[in-house]
């Protein structure tokens, strides 16, 4: 017998050393061959080449197979990737959009160089450092304005409504942008916090918010807020979890091809509260780290999650350091929630038009328990235990976004008013709106509806099958639908006053404006107080007696 073991384990180590010389082999063979080729083509190539864009679109090719979180990160993103994870860069301070042939300031970040030089949103970037930037991307212009800490930065500016054009010397600094753009009170002894991202220190920051609250006022509920919140870093989102379960906890597990990546990660300090009850909000921009603790604080029946299906991207990412300063960031694992469950979407491109999940057959999914026995599936996103619907944007609301109608409103706005009401009290009047309307009234924002596609569809069919008298009928009938469509601008007032009322809150007040004002009317956010003003129901859903959804 003990031979026998012997040999078996002489065996198993054999087809274990042969596997990794024969993958080896493989990887070594195939990069000779490519590094041979791509040598060759730039030397005999008839006309010049550019080594660098032709390595990069070999990559990203090469990349695409994977899976969408496995990226190629060249030196000139690098600090864009750090922002990312971080939430600090060096720069001015300020978001940038793209318009027509140049970028301008699309909003200023409180307390930063570009806010305290007095930009606006609104503001048109004609040269950087001399340099014109007519025609550059948000990108291009980007990786100008951002790079050390202490180097200074000249813009020639041309803002709406001044007649000269003015410059501005910046010296750029170190800019942190806040996890929490606000917290506050948003019902008699209910709390509320809205964190961005899972950046370095997040979780602490959600620690001395709470506590702040706390201190402040008499809390007996609390809401957080996780909706567009695309995740960030892994461990940041354990020590959230930490703040509400006991200590030795795990919160999520991971497991990977290599075996240093299935890994437990449990809690290991002290809890804030225990007791609390606590919703947490998702949508389907709830991404990662967010899925983490929305499906966490569900598996554990630590609180409630309300609102949409989230994102479902179940995958670890880990970033690997390549020559002259690029990065590889590459999929190593995936994780899973305490109940054992993975929310990665089975089918990466089966998603909908808002980003969402895709529908995945109940065939496909695994279920799980709770700790208090409540079934929880796999297979794409957290599921809601109470789901909220929220319509979808019209059409030709999207055309006036993507015309930036409403940011220019706003541009105009802002010349023509020195200051407005506070958050929650400001409101789009009935005269603001026909403002509104009568400046996009000589601007384009031509958009087609679904059902004015079908229509174009079926004249189509009917041409091609010579039903020229039904073709007549149905064109009668398109020119009536788009005298219809004249009426689409009042029709859907209250998601064009919505979407004014936020960008007005963002020039006034800032991020902490915005997020204040869209409070006042979210569905969601009324359900979490519903819920958490009513404790048996609260208790009930936990428990597993009553079913939410």
């Amino acid at each position: 017998m003990k031979k026998l073991a012997f040999w078996s384990l002489i065996t198993v180590t054999s087809i274990s050393s042969f596997a990794f010389v024969s993958g080896y082999f493989e990887v070594s063979k195939n990069l000779d061959i490519f590094t041979t080729l791509f040598r060759e083509v730039n030397i005999y190539y008839v006309d010049e080449t550019k080594p660098g864009d032709m390595i990069e679109k070999a990559i990203d090719a090469m990349l695409k197979d994977l899976d969408p979180y496995t990226t190629y990160i060249p030196e000139s993103d690098i600090e864009d990737f750090r922002f990312q994870t971080t939430g600090q860069y060096g720069g001015i301070g300020a978001m940038i959009r793209k318009k027509g042939d140049y970028v301008v300031i699309a909003e200023p970040y409180k307390g930063f160089p570009a806010d305290n030089a007095g930009l606006i949103a609104g503001d048109k970037l004609l040269e950087i450092d001399g340099k014109s930037v007519k025609g550059k991307t948000t990108q291009d212009v980007s990786s100008v304005l951002k790079g050390q800490p202490g180097v200074e930065v000249e813009l020639l500016i041309e803002r709406p409504g001044t007649e000269k054009l003015f410059k501005k010397v910046f010296t750029r600094e170190e800019v942190k942008v806040k996890s929490i753009p606000y917290m506050g009170m948003v019902s008699e002894g209910i709390a509320y916090l809205r964190l961005r991202s899972f950046t370095r220190n997040c979780a602490n920051e959600v620690k001395d918010a709470i506590t702040k609250l706390k201190d402040e006022n008499e809390v007996k509920g609390l809401i957080l807020d996780l909706r567009g919140n695309p995740g960030g870093l892994l461990n940041e989102s354990v020590d959230l979890c930490n703040l509400f379960i006991e200590k030795g906890q795990e919160v999520v597990s991971t497991k990977g091809k290599i075996k240093e990546w299935e890994k437990s990660y449990k809690t290991h300090k002290t809890p804030l509260d225990l007791e609390i009850p606590l919703v947490v909000l998702i949508n389907q921009s709830s991404a990662s780290a967010s899925e983490i603790v929305s499906g966490t604080i569900q598996d554990l029946d630590r609180g409630l999650v309300i609102g949409k299906k989230s994102f479902g991207k179940g995958l670890v990412q880990q970033t690997r350091k390549l020559s002259y300063n690029s990065q590889l960031k590459v999929t190593v694992a995936k994780y899973y929630t305490p109940s054992g469950r993975c929310i990665q979407a089975l089918d990466y491109g089966n998603r909908n038009d808002d980003g969402s999940v895709g529908k995945v057959a109940d065939s496909l999914k695994t279920a799980f328990k709770t700790r208090n026995g409540r079934t929880v599936y796999d297979g794409g996103g957290v599921d809601p235990d109470i789901t909220v619907e929220q319509d979808m944007y019209a059409e030709i609301v999207g055309s006036i976004l993507s015309k930036q109608l409403i940011f220019d409103f706003a541009t105009q706005f802002v010349i023509a008013h020195d200051s407005i009401a506070q958050p929650g009290e400001f409101k789009i009047t009935d005269t603001l709106y026909e403002e509104f309307v009568t400046f996009v009234s000589d601007k384009d924002y031509d958009y087609e509806t679904h059902t004015e596609k079908d229509l174009t569809e079926l004249i189509e069919q009917a041409d091609e099958d010579s039903y020229s008298d039904f073709k007549k009928d149905l064109e009668a009938l398109k020119k009536k639908l788009i005298s219809y469509k004249e009426d689409d601008i009042h029709k859907y007032q209250s998601q064009v006053s919505e979407l004014i009322l936020s960008e007005l809150m963002s020039r006034y007040y800032y991020q902490e404006g915005r997020v204040k004002a869209a409070l006042k009317e979210d569905s969601v956010l009324d359900e979490a107080i519903n819920v958490l003003n009513d404790s048996k129901k609260y208790k009930e859903i936990l428990s597993g007696k009553q079913d939410a959804r």
